[in-house]
C-alpha cells in the first residue's frame, strides 16, 4: 500500500490554523467576558448620567406617574427617554432678565446645566442606557403593561432609586420563567405604574386573592404568554 503525504505547500497552513485556534480562543474569552460583565447585561449595572436625575424624589417623593416622562410605554415596545422638553416642562432656563419661559424649578441648579444647554442648542441630552438586551431580542413594553405587568417586575422600586440600577438580570431564563407563571405578576392595568402597590393590601372585590385575580384577567384578556424561540428571537 503506498504512502500517502501531503504536499509542502500544506505546511504553511498549519501555522495558519494554529493561529486561528489560538485567536479563536481569545476572542471567545473576550466576548464571554463583555457579555457577563456588569457593564452590559448583570444586576447591578449602574452608570453614571450626565445628570443626576433622582426616580426617589420624582417618582418616590413626588409620585410623579412613570407615563409622565416615560410617554410611549402603553402604545410602543419601547419606553421612551424623556426628551429634553419634558425636563424642561419644570426646569426651564433662565433667560437675560431672569424670568422662564415654562416651569422654574431650580432654574440655576448647576447639575441642570446639560438640560439648560441642550434646550438652547437642540441637541438632545447623552443619557446611558441602564437596562441593555442584545440587539437579536424582541422586547414589547406595551404588550407587558397592557396585560397587567408593572414596572416593577422587571426595574424593581425605581421609586426608591437615588440613582437607577439593573435591578433583575434580564436573562433568556428569568424572562421564561415568568412566561411559564406570569400569575403572581399580574395586577389591574391601572396600577401597573404605581409602584407601591402590594396585592396583600388590595381590596380584590369578588376575588379572593391576587391569585384567582390572575386566572380570571389571564382568561378574559387572553393571556397566554408562549416560551418558543420566534417569541424573542424574530
Amino acid at each position: 500500500m503506498k504512502r500517502f503525504l501531503f504536499p509542502r505547500w500544506v505546511n504553511p497552513f498549519l501555522g495558519v490554523l494554529g493561529l486561528a485556534i489560538v485567536g479563536g480562543g481569545v476572542y471567545a474569552a473576550a466576548m464571554g467576558g463583555l457579555v457577563t460583565d456588569p457593564q452590559t447585561l448583570n444586576v447591578g449595572y449602574q452608570p453614571t448620567q450626565p445628570v443626576p436625575f433622582s426616580h426617589a424624589i420624582h417618582a418616590g417623593q413626588l409620585k410623579m406617574d412613570c407615563r409622565y416622562c416615560h410617554n410611549t410605554v402603553f402604545d410602543a415596545a419601547h419606553a421612551a427617554v424623556p426628551p429634553t422638553a419634558t425636563c424642561v416642562n419644570c426646569h426651564s432656563p433662565a433667560a437675560e432678565n431672569g424670568q422662564t419661559a415654562l416651569g422654574a424649578v431650580h432654574t440655576d441648579k448647576a447639575s441642570l446645566a446639560p438640560i439648560h444647554e441642550s434646550w438652547k442648542t437642540g441637541r438632545s441630552v447623552a443619557w446611558k442606557r441602564i437596562h441593555n438586551l442584545p440587539e437579536f431580542v424582541y422586547f414589547n413594553h406595551a404588550a407587558h403593561v397592557n396585560s397587567g405587568v408593572s414596572c416593577v417586575s422587571c426595574h424593581g422600586r425605581i421609586d426608591q432609586m437615588e440613582v437607577v440600577y439593573q435591578h433583575e438580570q434580564l436573562s433568556m431564563a428569568w424572562c421564561i420563567t415568568c412566561h411559564r407563571n406570569p400569575n403572581e405578576h399580574l395586577r389591574p392595568v391601572e396600577f401597573v405604574t404605581k409602584l407601591d402597590w402590594k396585592a396583600e393590601d388590595h381590596d380584590w372585590g369578588e376575588f379572593a386573592n391576587q391569585e384567582e385575580f390572575a386566572k380570571a384577567h389571564r382568561e378574559e384578556h387572553n393571556i397566554n404568554p408562549q416560551v418558543h424561540c420566534a417569541v424573542c428571537h424574530r
